[in-house]
């Protein structure tokens, strides 16, 4: 992860960064920036969307400066448009775009027939459910991978500029062929916002009191379905081909989910015996397990064990803040933290994620303070 000293260091010789684009990504590139002290111009096709970047500290409307760095901050559709266009702007300037897939923006701008040695593209694996200036923030891409997608012909220079404004936003630089890193992420990001988005479909006909028992696990499977479905769609179709493969590895594996839960329920009365059946269970959600594992933790390092106290917080007030100070007066780091809100309870869970060998003291502390604890 870049430091902020590191990401202040990488900002010194940066030449002034135009954004074209105000949305969340851009203007939250913008916003980490212009925290750094790098000097950002905006631009977007709406006016009042790059007035509204501008006025929460995002940088200045354009002016006569001309940048060293362009940063395309656009839909991937017309992502090679607009880098066409800084390109033909600016015969100076460095250009990337952040657009999630590389291949088909890559194969746009080559076909133009331009030189596209200045080109690199490249991408911020950071993002939130809701989109627009209003919902960007200056550490969306503190400690998250900023991939590099240089092509053959990027000057070793124009990829190294780039990689600074990565690295002055605070985010870790890593590097993939525009081919890999599609392959990547539709494994990581695009396939799971698919699965997501299917799991929450299930939900939209249940009756009222069928969704009421919605608990932490179907929050957390189906919180990115709350995305954009115009955005998606066209990361989708940007990506189609990765995408397709990795979902038809899990159509083969659904596939064989449902054929041993129907043997398993082929007798009305009672569980069928269908031999086998249950070894495919089993070994669907080991195979998850295994795949959880390599998750990487907590600022990218390698992925830790963390024991779990559970406490009761009454749904008031000051009282999450509370149990955080005390948390923090017990001299014990809170690795993760997340909530849980009982049906039609006044209060909740609270799940403290620390270490293992803090488990028990913070349980004594917390008790002693007289926090009510869930085994």
């Amino acid at each position: 992860m870049t430091t902020a000293d590191e990401a202040k260091g990488a900002a010194t010789a940066l030449p002034p960064v135009h954004v074209i684009g105000t949305g969340l990504i851009g203007t939250s590139i913008g916003l980490a920036l212009t925290a750094v002290g790098v000097d950002v111009s905006l631009e977007d096709q709406s006016e009042t969307s790059a007035a509204l970047a501008r006025d929460l500290g995002a940088g200045r409307i354009s002016g006569e400066v001309a940048p060293g760095v362009v940063v395309v901050a656009a839909p991937p559709d017309v992502s090679p448009r607009l880098v066409l266009r800084a390109l033909e702007r600016w015969p100076d300037a460095v250009v990337t775009d952040v657009a999630s897939v590389k291949q088909v923006v890559l194969a746009d701008v080559s076909r133009a027939g331009v030189p596209i040695d200045r080109y690199v593209g490249s991408h911020p694996m950071a993002g939130r459910e809701r989109s627009g200036a209003i919902s960007a923030r200056g550490d969306l891409f503190t400690g998250r991978a900023w991939v590099l997608c240089p092509h053959p012909g990027s000057d070793p220079a124009a990829t190294e500029l780039v990689a600074a404004v990565a690295r002055a936003t605070g985010a870790a630089v890593t590097t993939l062929s525009p081919a890999e890193h599609d392959a990547a992420v539709a494994a990581v990001s695009h396939v799971p916002q698919v699965a997501a988005s299917l799991v929450a479909a299930r939900l939209e006909h249940l009756s009222d009191e069928a969704v009421g028992l919605a608990g932490q696990g179907v929050r957390d499977v189906t919180r990115i379905a709350a995305s954009d479905p115009g955005l998606w769609t066209q990361i989708l179709s940007g990506n189609a081909l990765a995408v397709a493969d990795v979902l038809r590895s899990v159509r083969d594996d659904l596939g064989e989910l449902v054929a041993a839960l129907e043997a398993l329920g082929a007798d009305e009365d009672d569980v069928a015996d269908a031999p086998g059946a249950r070894a495919v269970l089993a070994r669907a959600i080991a195979d998850g397990n295994a795949g959880h594992a390599r998750i990487p933790g907590k600022h990218g390092a390698p992925p830790a064990t963390y024991a779990v106290v559970s406490v009761v917080v009454d749904d008031r007030p000051g009282e999450v803040a509370r149990l955080l100070t005390d948390i923090g007066d017990a001299g014990v780091n809170m690795e993760d933290l997340r909530l849980d809100h009982g049906l039609g309870l006044p209060f909740g869970l609270a799940e403290v994620s620390v270490l293992p060998a803090a488990a028990g003291p913070l349980t004594e502390a917390l008790t002693t303070r007289g926090w009510q604890l869930h085994s």
